[in-house]
């Protein structure tokens, strides 16, 4: 499938930016709903946004350029290249928590809170997000006999983009129907980065182009401190939750 989805004063405009736009666009639109029923303002939300969206981007691709400094040392000029590929979501998520983190310590707003709000949408933008791999022919697995495979490059593969896909939109789906029960501020958030580094945990270990930190797979470590400090942050916060319900009776 041709990457370029059309073409404007010269300018190739790609699938994987367009899917990427419409995640975020998705994203903030469902952030805005959930702002409006648990009473936040909206103005904050759109606030946070146009601070996040660009510290995540800016945060894919700098977490990428550090995991390939081999390549980008040579090639300085290439280091802002966005449109030249190599983003990723593990970068975008730490771009986006600090940017949340320094917008609601100014603002004063409770940062659990707003994360919750923020987060809600994540997994669904990711979901659509993944199937700009497949459009590119990247983020596939090894050689596999499985029905479900896909060719690339004359190789029957696994469809890695299809199994996060899958288990991104299965996140959304379990958060949104979890919102409305949760007993904490913040347990959405803690919940999202549990499951999401839980299956790309497993997802990772099928793919041939992962980002490597000697012989481990990066996602993979990331991935483990991620379920490793979801769970941390989930004792915490209940025990926190449950401290303060015993000192209000």
């Amino acid at each position: 499938m041709d990457r370029v989805a059309f073409t404007i004063f010269g300018i190739d405009v790609m699938w994987y930016g367009i899917l990427m736009a419409t995640g975020m666009i998705l994203g903030t639109y469902l952030a805005l709903k959930e702002a409006e029923r648990v009473g936040i303002s909206e103005d904050d939300v759109l606030n946070l946004a146009i601070f996040a969206i660009p510290a995540g981007v800016l945060g894919a691709r700098l977490y990428y350029v550090i995991f390939n400094w081999g390549f980008y040392s040579q090639n300085p000029s290439q280091i802002l290249n966005f449109r030249g590929g190599g983003m990723a979501i593990h970068g975008a998520l730490i771009g986006g928590i600090l940017a949340g983190l320094i917008y609601t310590k100014l603002k004063k707003i409770n940062f659990f809170k707003m994360a919750d709000i923020a987060l809600i949408g994540m997994p669904l933008a990711q979901a659509i997000g993944r199937w700009g791999n497949y459009i590119n022919g990247e983020a596939h697995g090894g050689p596999t006999n499985l029905p479900w495979g896909i060719m690339v490059d004359g190789v029957k593969v696994h469809p890695t983009f299809l199994y996060e896909s899958i288990w991104d939109f299965g996140i959304f789906i379990f958060l949104w129907m979890f919102r409305k029960k949760k007993k904490y501020e913040g347990q959405v958030a803690v919940y999202y980065i549990i499951l999401y580094s839980l299956g790309r945990f497993f997802i990772e270990g099928l793919r041939t182009d992962s980002l490597m930190i000697g012989p481990l797979r990066m996602a993979q470590v990331i991935s483990l401190v991620g379920v490793i400090g979801g769970i941390i942050a989930h004792i915490y916060l209940s025990k926190k939750n449950n401290n303060k319900k015993e000192e209000s009776k």
